[in-house]
């Protein structure tokens, strides 16, 4: 058998070197690489002499039409971003930023399901027994039927889970950075210990069909830590999204091998814990100044869910050589792109003023429908006049000045009529038959974005 030898490890990344350097190759990240123990080098080539076990294959028709019997939480917005609820045997994976709110969500999600008869277990890694039953205390779950443990080895967690006298259903690992097998030469958090610990409770929870939710901690850059390989391992990644200034919190499916992706849930953070929004356009809206230049309201489409949401936008005059450009809650790099065009395909300066934009109420939207509004809203800080206080926008601009149609336009146009808009400025229907709306909102269809200086009146 080959000598174990030392590798180095980025523990950003999980790239691996045969030695130490300060910055990592593969993600650029500094002081990031550590030294583990490398596993016994595997021969090559598989050997005659021994032979392997012969698997068992499952016709697929065999199973018939496969339903999939979901432990639903009854928490609304969580059950609608896992898909439906929780699939036995899967295995969830959320994660965001310290003292968002992680631990408080899944302790408020397996209360509820004990509640209806599942059994959960609870296993914190950071927290002790008490610690998390204050918690539920202060939220009011104290009288949940939940197992509650306290370890981070590895090995007594599946022992106890398979010794358990009443086998459990769902299990929470918080979190999975703190967990150790105590065969690996290696400190827990450790790109080695992340990955091993993961595939061994993923192949128990799977041979029982447990569902388990491991909690996972995140880089500075608001990415998992740990190896890559563990958002592949996992069934569906969660990431919890949020700013500490504002009490919305975002809960963003990215992976779902159960449900859509892209599909959002929004909680408030209250005293009693988390709140579930049934209407998150109308509170992003709630405190909108109708009368403030540089405003504007899009029509978003996050998932399955529309939603409408402010855009901010400030224009001020710059004495800088390269003026400002700051944005919060969307991409630095569009925003260069709609100036650009703006400049190029409208004739509107911009180039001597410092911009800022802003996403209000701390939720970030990706997707390219919000060019129109953006457009619409640094048109209006430019002129320092208001736009309608009852139109809503969204389309899509490419580089020559065109205005691109979007997804499913007449979903965004029922929910602006639902929340009492009277005009859209939107792009054009597509060319496959879409539909621009049927409502008694009124529709202005955009082919370039000249038309849209043109209604603002630049």
């Amino acid at each position: 058998m080959a000598k174990a030898q030392k590798s180095y490890v980025c523990q950003s990344c999980g790239a691996v070197s045969t030695r130490w350097a300060g910055k990592c190759d593969s993600c650029n990240e500094w002081n990031t690489i550590a030294e583990e123990a490398a596993a016994a080098a595997v021969p090559k080539g598989l050997s005659a002499s021994k032979k392997g076990r012969v698997i068992d294959f499952v016709d697929l028709r065999a199973g018939g039409n496969a339903h999939y019997i979901r432990h639903v939480t009854k928490i609304g917005e969580f059950d609608r971003v896992t898909g439906g609820g929780l699939v036995p045997g899967s295995a969830v994976l959320i994660g965001g930023d310290p003292g968002i709110g992680k631990s408080t969500l899944l302790l408020q999600a397996v209360c509820a399901l004990s509640r209806h008869g599942v059994p959960c277990v609870y296993v914190s890694g950071e927290e002790a027994i008490e610690q998390i039953r204050m918690r539920a205390d202060r939220l009011g779950l104290a009288d949940a039927p939940v197992k509650l443990a306290a370890a981070t080895n590895v090995r007594d967690i599946i022992e106890s889970v398979r010794g358990a006298e009443e086998a459990p259903k769902v299990l929470i690992i918080d979190s999975i950075q703190t967990m150790y097998i105590d065969n690996i030469d290696s400190a827990p958090g450790t790109v080695t210990q992340v990955r091993t610990c993961a595939q061994e409770i993923i192949r128990m929870a799977k041979s029982r069909n447990i569902a388990v939710l491991f909690v996972g901690h995140v880089t500075k850059d608001g990415q998992i830590a740990g190896p890559r390989v563990l958002e592949h391992l996992v069934d569906c990644v969660l990431y919890f999204e949020g700013d500490r200034g504002h009490q919305f919190r975002i809960l963003r499916a990215v992976k779902n091998r159960f449900g859509p992706t892209n599909e959002i849930g929004v909680f408030e953070m209250a005293q009693e814990g988390l709140v579930e929004v049934s209407n998150p356009s109308e509170l992003f809206l709630s405190q909108r100044s109708e009368d403030a230049a540089g405003s504007a309201v899009m029509a978003a489409l996050e998932g399955t869910r529309p939603l409408l949401v402010e855009v901010q936008a400030l224009v001020a005059r710059s004495n800088l050589a390269a003026p400002r450009r700051a944005v919060l809650g969307w991409d630095h790099n569009r925003l260069a792109m709609i100036v650009a065009v703006l400049e190029t395909r409208c004739g509107i300066s911009l180039s001597g003023h410092d911009i800022f934009l802003n996403i209000a109420g701390g939720i970030r939207i990706a997707e390219p429908a919000a060019d129109v509004a953006v457009a619409a809203a640094l048109i209006s800080a430019l002129k320092d006049e208001a736009l309608p206080a009852d139109t809503v926008f969204f389309g899509e601009i490419g580089l020559a000045g065109e205005v691109r149609p979007v997804a499913q336009a007449d979903i965004r146009l029922k929910e602006s009529e639902k929340l009492g808009f009277k005009r859209a400025v939107v792009s054009k229907p597509g060319k496959k038959g879409e539909k621009g709306g049927e409502g008694k909102i009124k529709i202005r269809a955009l082919s370039h974005v000249r038309e849209l200086a043109d209604i603002l009146g630049f």
